[in-house]
């Protein structure tokens, strides 16, 4: 592929500009700030690469869908988002959101991360290929969301209603990146599920002076005594039956965890911290983050955390709880299992609403284009790819992919150190140009195997 890749160091500078001008358009989907322009720019680009594009409405923003029909018998799709998060706060920023700024080969602008410069290199590797090529190795579609900073409201719906356009044999998701350190490109073909969970105790009908507090219950330490029988302190989660459905990894998945790399040390002195849960390290500290579901205390509120004293005895608590899922788990079943077990314990006066919830989703590892995707990372690459079954964390995957079975994965051009959602987010400029190749590699040989 030396002519392909080529072609695509030759004309790296026009696909820089392509991914300046993408950040310098504000697309902030929280507040409606420069959606349609966004979109707008959007659409040109595909129009550029020859694609049949659609604007597919929502009530909210709408998706961009893009088809290039080649007659090949495979299909490639790619997931991305042309929404980003708010910039905030701006004085940490230490150039212009919105003004993409170029110093010493990175890029640092509001998106450049995540998301735009994944949609560019994807856009750009169809566009270097029938450059050098003439047509591609397979049909391609695009499927661009502008609610994904949002939570995704309609990217279910979406699948639904246009079965038509989600087919497809595989697809490359949103994001990836490489460690700084030493440039490890990683990859991933799933991720976690999350159940976001509030839960409330009712009290007296208003806050009362604590003295009163010999003879009326307080909901706060009710709410701790319910938390008390959710979690042990060799953090494992108590609640019946939470862990009977999880699906056990595979002897391959297995071999990629042997693939990660987690700097602990670094980790530790970063966090300031001394050992990580349980003092766990290596092959089982890696299973722990991509592999074992979680219950975690997001936020406590009751009575008066101002400053100075105030004796009250609170008239309601709440927290909000999420679970990350793995395989096998389902939000609707954490929710039912969390019911009956706050009854159980003597609890049912608790109430319980779940406020967000998303299935994991995982590609089957056994599936041929697993090994194409890492085939291709490992000839594009001088470094070995770290090789993770699923994300630690959540993304709308299986809103889009759920029942479809098409394999995905995630491979991209940040960082570990990109700042994703934070101030001077930033990506470098090497590593999207190596997205640009490992995105057309992946392409070709997919057309092949």
């Amino acid at each position: 592929m030396e002519e392909l890749f080529r072609y695509i160091d030759n004309h790296a500078a026009l696909y820089r500009q392509w991914l300046l001008n993408m950040c310098n358009q504000p697309s902030i989907s929280a507040k409606n700030i420069g959606m349609k322009e966004m979109k707008e720019l959007v659409f040109r680009l595909l129009i550029e690469i020859g694609a049949e594009v659609e604007e597919v409405p929502t009530s909210g923003y709408p998706i961009i869908f893009a088809h290039i029909n080649t007659g090949k018998p495979r299909t490639l799709s790619f997931y991305n988002h042309y929404d980003v998060q708010p910039p905030e706060p701006l004085e940490e920023w230490k150039s212009d959101p919105f003004e993409a700024k170029i110093q010493d080969g990175q890029i640092f602008a509001r998106g450049v991360a995540d998301n735009k410069g994944n949609i560019v290199a994807r856009i750009a590797a169809v566009h270097a290929y029938q450059q050098a090529y003439g047509e591609l190795p397979v049909n391609v579609k695009f499927i661009i969301e502008g609610e994904e900073e949002v939570g995704s409201p309609h990217l279910k719906g979406f699948a639904s209603n246009h079965p038509e356009k989600l087919k497809s044999d595989v697809m490359i998701w949103e994001g990836g990146m490489r460690n700084v350190h030493d440039k490890r490109p990683h990859i991933s073909f799933g991720v976690k599920g999350i159940c976001f969970v509030e839960m409330r105790v009712r009290g007296a009908a208003f806050d009362l002076h604590s003295s009163e507090a010999a003879i009326v219950e307080n909901p706060a330490w009710r709410l701790v005594w319910a938390l008390g029988t959710l979690k042990a302190q060799d953090e494992r989660i108590l609640i019946e039956g939470f862990y009977e459905d999880i699906q056990a990894l595979t002897e391959k998945e297995k071999k990629f965890l042997q693939t990660m790399d987690y700097d602990e040390e670094h980790a530790k002195a970063h966090y300031k911290i001394n050992d990580f849960l349980n003092g766990v390290s290596g092959i089982n500290l890696k299973e722990s983050l991509t592999a074992t579901p979680t219950c975690t205390i997001c936020g406590l509120e009751s009575g008066y955390t101002g400053q100075g004293a105030k004796t009250v005895l609170p008239s309601h608590a709440s927290v909000k709880l999420d679970f990350r899922l793995v395989p096998g788990q389902t939000p609707q079943k954490v929710m039912e299992l969390l019911r009956r077990h706050l009854d159980q314990h003597g609890f049912k006066d608790i109430e319980i609403e779940q406020l967000a919830g998303l299935l994991p989703y995982n590609t089957n590892t056994d599936h041929p284009f697993v090994d194409t995707v890492i085939n291709s990372m490992n000839e594009v690459y001088e470094e070995p790819p770290i090789i993770m079954r699923n994300l630690a964390g959540s993304s709308p995957m299986e809103k889009l992919l759920a029942d479809t079975h098409i394999p995905a994965a995630q491979i991209g051009v940040a960082n570990t150190a990109s700042n994703f959602h934070g101030p001077n987010e930033n990506i470098y400029i090497d590593d999207f140009i190596q997205g640009i190749k490992v995105t057309s590699h992946i392409m070709h040989h997919f057309g092949e195997v």
